[in-house]
């Protein structure tokens, strides 16, 4: 292993989206657009032959691809390379391919096929997150627990509820990733500078069927949406916005990793760890979430990403310009491999998550008796208690109480000072019965159930046949 290996190939995605950014399937559907191509001039009426046609599709998928690699080096242009070698194994054929067409025709098109392609990879895993969020939340929906501004506690929420809001940011990535699929146009075929000047010779001025080449072959490939103008290439918009999305995804898991790492050093919420894992080489004691870490470093990467495609789609000259294409190679694939990456990691996590209520009901109690004092002053007030009085009492108390905490590492005995106050006029069964923290979380279940079953479930009902998917790590 003399050579680098890049390890979202080695150590994170899937065999299935290294598939789809493989050269395979990069030059099988450069193959298939040829065929597609010359099937439909021939029926458009361009002198094309039945044989020549299936010569091709005899030959979709024998590739030299040391020899494509030999003509590259030759021509320096990677699309007559591969002109080259099919025409070598397609000899009868080798007139007729890649007819009226533009490197775009091939290059362009796949690319959005891979695109595509790669959104319905990534919106199986996304769901199937969403559904392990969804059970999360449904479990743990009355669990109290305190809720944090500024990570500072503050009033009571439930666990389940939390769940909810990383939920939610799940849900605006799936609504923007079913746009961009539904609207995700073909570039077609539209020649040299998207004027079709190549095709109207072809067929002697004949707009229609131009038209209707573009169409249908379009519709081939799965494509209703197609470009009705172009310049040599599809927009470069398109790639600036499919990065954006999967940036957006890459900083929802991002987001709740954030918040996991922070619960599991609050010993409240972790993420798997397994029998033989080991969290430190040198601290045998240590529990680590590097599931949360490794995502948290994927999706900086992809976020990063984002940009790239950006920057491109800003500086393309007129018609088109090739300080496109290296940073296409990199950044659409790897940007694709690394958030298919960050999912199947998160769906391992929820796959194991673990919930302490033992240590949360201790941290509520720690905290709940300062959350109390304003029910406290106005019960206190209903039995006939001065409120600034009663004010000044408690503050008093709370400031003596958080001293004891702080400097002298004691418990919070704020209730029990205030049992003990005459002054503050409560029935003190009652204070204690105050403080269920159930009393203090609103209706954070409530929002929890309806949340879950007018938001996410009609989505789990929708693709109930994405749900289940493998989520073992590589590593």
């Amino acid at each position: 292993m003399d050579k680098y290996q890049n390890p979202l190939e080695s150590r994170y995605c899937s065999d299935e989206m290294l598939y789809n950014f493989s050269p395979d399937k990069k030059f099988t559907t450069w193959r298939k657009l040829w065929v597609a191509l010359a099937e439909v001039e021939k029926e458009l009426g361009l002198d094309i032959s039945d044989e020549q046609i299936k010569e091709l599709k005899d030959n979709v998928s024998n590739i030299d691809f040391a020899q494509a690699a030999e003509y590259e080096k030759k021509f320096r242009h990677d699309v007559m390379a591969h002109v080259h070698a099919y025409g070598d194994v397609a000899p009868n054929a080798r007139p007729i391919i890649h007819l009226g067409a533009t490197s775009a025709f091939v290059g362009d098109n796949t690319d959005l096929i891979q695109i595509r392609d790669g959104f319905e990879l990534i919106k199986k895993k996304l769901v199937n997150v969403i559904n392990g969020l969804h059970k999360f939340a449904l479990e743990y929906k009355d669990l109290p627990t305190l809720g944090f501004t500024h990570y500072q506690p503050a009033q009571l929420t439930t666990v389940g509820k939390r769940a909810t809001l990383w939920l939610q940011s799940v849900l605006l990535d799936l609504e923007e990733l079913e746009f961009r699929i539904q609207t995700l146009r073909f570039r077609g075929v539209k020649g040299t500078t998207g004027t079709a000047a190549s095709f109207k010779e072809l067929f002697n001025g004949d707009f229609q069927k131009v038209k209707d080449l573009d169409k249908e072959l379009s519709g081939r490939f799965g494509f209703s949406n197609v470009f009705k103008v172009s310049g040599q290439t599809y927009d470069r918009k398109v790639d600036a916005q499919a990065l954006e999305l999967l940036s957006n995804i890459a900083q929802s898991a991002h987001k709740f990793t954030n918040d996991l790492r922070l619960l599991q050093n609050l010993k409240e919420v972790e993420e798997p760890f397994e029998k033989n894992q080991i969290g430190s080489s040198a601290m045998a004691y240590k529990r680590n979430p590097m599931r949360s870490e490794r995502i948290s470093s994927l999706a900086k990467f992809v976020i990063s990403l984002a940009a790239s495609p950006a920057m491109v789609a800003s500086t393309q000259w007129f018609e088109r310009t090739l300080d496109d294409s290296a940073n296409k190679r990199l950044s659409i694939p790897q940007a694709f491999l690394a958030v298919d990456a960050i999912l199947i990691i998160w769906n391992n996590i929820l796959d194991g998550m673990v919930v302490y209520p033992k240590m949360i009901e201790k941290h509520i109690h720690e905290e709940l008796p300062f959350m109390a004092t304003e029910y406290i002053i106005m019960e206190g007030v209903k039995n006939g208690g001065d409120r600034q009085e009663l004010h000044e009492i408690i503050r008093t108390h709370s400031m003596e109480a958080a001293r004891q905490v702080k400097m002298e590492g004691k418990s919070n005995d704020l209730i029990e000072r205030i049992i003990e106050d005459q002054r503050v006029n409560i029935d003190k069964n009652k204070l204690v019965q105050l403080l269920n923290p159930s009393n203090f979380i609103g209706f954070a279940s409530e929002q929890t159930v309806e949340f879950l079953e007018h938001e996410v479930q009609p989505i789990l009902d929708k693709y109930k046949d994405l749900l289940g998917i493998e989520t073992d790590l590589k590593v």
